[in-house]
């Protein structure tokens, strides 16, 4: 094998074909692939080295071939996020997904890098997480990290401390929060040595100072707690606890003691076979030592929460030295040292927030719990599901994370960013793209916010059905400023959102006092500041129409009722053919009439919360009219006996069209955006005309569509409105 300067030496090429001859059988490889793959590494030069020294990290974590694998491909994918033809037939899809998963980690280190970590270290950590998706990358990223600060001491001081700031905001906290405490350990100790090498050098010579002494001690130690455990018929290992140097610095400076002062630098563990082993270890060593007040914690019964279970007691030992001693089950150690990684043995398997840890001891568990003999398919299916799928982290044009719930709009973002910025919001760009401001953004997604120099917040605001604000921060905010302005305001402010929502949605002649009591409010004005303040939505009130309309109605004569029965019995209403219009019997009741073919008229286009009525044709079934329908008024003049009073019924999976018109400044992509409204909302469109006004600069846009109902129909009409350039959108 020739060498160049991009190549590894003669050597370490040797010994990355003898190391991969012995991972051949545990990583899968043909003869063809660990060719491939060692070619692969060589080109590498000493990062093949590093990859390496990750994998076997990872080994010790008991990690499965895809995560390994996965490892050592990484450099070759890295630079353009894609595998050489002959190193494709090596990934899966498995490994493949790692690959891609590891790729996106690497977007948050610029984001680190803009950052003051010290405010916002936890909310890079769980951006981290979201955008990774695949625990087992965490790992990859660990064992990198580590493998990292032990090559660094060669380097200079700046990328010390570069690397090892970032461990102590990011890798440390994140094998902490997993419970990987074999990890965690090493990363904290090499950082700290990095960060504070002073402090770390007194503390490891104070360490070193009497050493044998010590050791002398602790042996003695544990051969006298090992003959008190047998006595006692509890079946036990007992040995030495390697005390870390970080741990000890932050123990001095959280108590405010000196290192001499320390009850736990001399340190036993006690591993027993059971829960119950672990309270009888407890009373034996009470029983031979005299246990040290205040330093008894059961974490059995009351875990950290990362999950971690064991009993820690101090006692006094011989010469009046303390010494502490740790109990718990093989199962408690093997979590406690690897945490979520404890039982990775399949092939395919902050601010402190209730939601984000439970979630985190959800993953632990799932792997704990998990039946050996179950299927290997499932557990990576589980896994591949987003951790924090109930929020999205999101960034400000500086890098700032901010979190927020997953339904939350880019206006929603305003307000979280300052409640000034929400106040003065005319438009937003998400990743350099305008969005409306109902828009909602994804994790990782850079929001910017648009904004005027005085504060006008809108009205429409706080229409929910609107949909522009959708956490109750934002929407307190809007409507505590509203609140503010006077009587007169509010009143005239809520009668225009009435009126317009009327005539969007083709009502008329609604009763306002009627209203306000159905609502209980006793007055009108207090009903219209209450549509101002957005206490009332206006689907509500749509609603609230219709079972007016339903209790108003008088309902027909009882000879229209004779004269409907009667043409009933003689078969003279005959069944519609292929009518696209025809509901099912319940979508409508009709009082002491039962079996009635139902149309819906293609006049007025009645929707579920219309008032309506019914007109009886001549041979095609009851036609439904909304009340205010001229043809059905028409109709009424005519032939008023037949007439029926009729409400909504059951109309689930029922269909109404609907004819819906929108007037815009005409721009490129405005049909774009449009269709994309109605797709988005699952609307069928079943027809549309569009006229250009090419004088005035407007379009106007007709669209024959398919709802379920009012409040579908509303909350679309609204999500229309609120697209660029939109001058109105309403029903006619």
């Amino acid at each position: 094998m020739t060498t160049s300067a991009s190549a590894v030496k003669a050597s370490d090429a040797i010994s990355v074909d003898l190391w991969l001859s012995k991972q051949e059988r545990a990583l899968g490889l043909t003869p063809s692939a660990h060719d491939a793959l060692c070619h692969a590494l060589n080109a590498q030069a000493e990062r093949a080295l590093s990859q390496i020294a990750a994998v076997e990290i990872l080994e010790t974590l008991r990690s499965d071939a895809d995560t390994r694998l996965s490892t050592l491909l990484w450099p070759s994918f890295e630079e353009n996020l894609s595998l050489t033809d002959d190193l494709l037939p090596l990934a899966n899809a498995s490994v493949l997904e790692l690959l891609h998963g590891h790729a996106e980690a690497r977007k948050v280190w610029p984001v680190y890098q803009e950052l003051n970590p010290n405010s916002d270290a936890e909310s890079i950590r769980r951006l981290l997480l979201v955008l990774i998706k695949d625990v087992r990358v965490v790992l990859i990223l660990l064992a990198e990290q580590l493998v990292l600060l032990k090559n660094l001491s060669l380097a200079d001081e700046s990328s010390k401390r570069a690397a090892a700031k970032v461990t102590r905001d990011i890798h440390a906290p994140l094998a902490n929060r997993l419970g990987i405490w074999q990890i965690k350990w090493e990363l904290e100790d090499l950082a700290f040595r990095y960060l504070q090498p002073d402090v770390y050098k007194r503390i490891a010579g104070l360490l070193d100072e009497r050493r044998t002494t010590r050791e002398s001690y602790i042996d003695e130690f544990i051969n006298e707690l090992r003959s008190t455990l047998a006595a006692a018929g509890i079946e036990s290992d007992v040995a030495g606890r390697p005390k870390h140097i970080y741990s000890i610095f932050k123990k001095m400076q959280k108590k405010g003691l000196e290192f001499s002062e320390l009850y736990d630098v001399r340190a036993v563990r006690v591993i027993v076979k059971d829960l119950a082993s672990c309270y009888a270890a407890l009373g034996a060593v009470h029983s031979r030592f005299q246990p040290i007040p205040k330093e008894f914690d059961d974490y059995i019964a009351n875990p950290k929460g990362n999950n971690y279970r064991s009993l820690h007691t101090a006692v006094i030992g011989a010469e009046e030295k303390s010494v502490e001693i740790q109990i718990r089950t093989q199962e408690m150690h093997e979590h406690a040292e690897l945490g979520i990684a404890a039982h990775w043995r399949y092939k395919e398997g902050g601010g402190s927030n209730a939601d984000f840890e439970r979630k985190i001891n959800w993953m632990r568990q799932l792997l704990e719990n998990r039946d050996e003999n179950a299927d290997d398919r499932a557990l990576i299916a589980d896994f591949s599901t987003e951790l924090l799928d109930d929020h999205v982290y999101l960034l400000t044009p500086k890098g700032k994370v901010i979190e927020l719930p997953s339904t939350a709009t880019v206006l929603d973002f305003a307000f979280m960013v300052h409640t000034s910025v929400g106040f003065r919001c005319r438009g937003a760009k998400v990743n350099g793209r305008i969005v409306p401001l109902s828009f909602q953004p994804q994790s990782g997604d850079r929001v910017e916010i648009m904004t005027a120099k005085e504060e006008h917040p809108n009205r429409n605001w706080l229409d929910s059905q609107a949909g522009y604000l959708n956490t109750p921060r934002a929407r307190a905010k809007v409507r505590a400023h509203f609140n503010q302005l006077d009587l007169a305001q509010n009143i005239s402010a809520g009668r225009d959102l009435f009126e317009r929502e009327c005539k969007r949605l083709g009502l008329s002649e609604l009763p306002l006092e009627a209203l306000a009591a159905h609502f209980h409010i006793k007055k009108p004005d207090d009903f219209l500041i209450q549509i101002a303040l957005g206490d009332l939505t206006l689907g509500q009130i749509s609603r609230a129409v219709h079972e007016l309309e339903a209790k108003k109605s008088a309902g027909p004569t009882d000879a229209a009722q004779a004269i409907t029965s009667s043409k009933l019995k003689q078969g003279t209403i005959k069944p519609l053919r292929k009518a696209s219009t025809k509901l099912s019997k319940d979508a409508v009741t009709i009082e002491g009439v039962g079996n009635l073919l139902v149309v819906m008229s293609n006049c007025c286009k009645p929707l579920p919360g219309d008032a309506i009525a019914g007109f009886v044709t001549r041979g095609r079934g009851l036609a439904v009219h909304r009340k205010d329908c001229r043809d059905l008024r028409y109709l009424q003049t005519l032939e008023p006996e037949r007439v029926l009073d009729v409400q909504w019924g059951q109309t689930p999976g029922e269909k109404f069209q609907v004819q819906v018109r929108l007037t815009a400044f005409d721009r490129t992509g405005l049909l774009r955006d449009v269709g994309t409204v109605l797709a988005e909302a699952k609307v069928r469109i079943l027809g549309s005309s569009t006229r250009v006004l090419a004088d005035e600069g407007t379009a106007e846009m007709d669209y024959t569509l398919e709802v379920n109902d009012f409040d579908q129909l509303s909350t679309l009409l609204a999500k229309l409105r609120a697209l660029r350039n939109v001058l109105e959108a309403r029903r006619i």
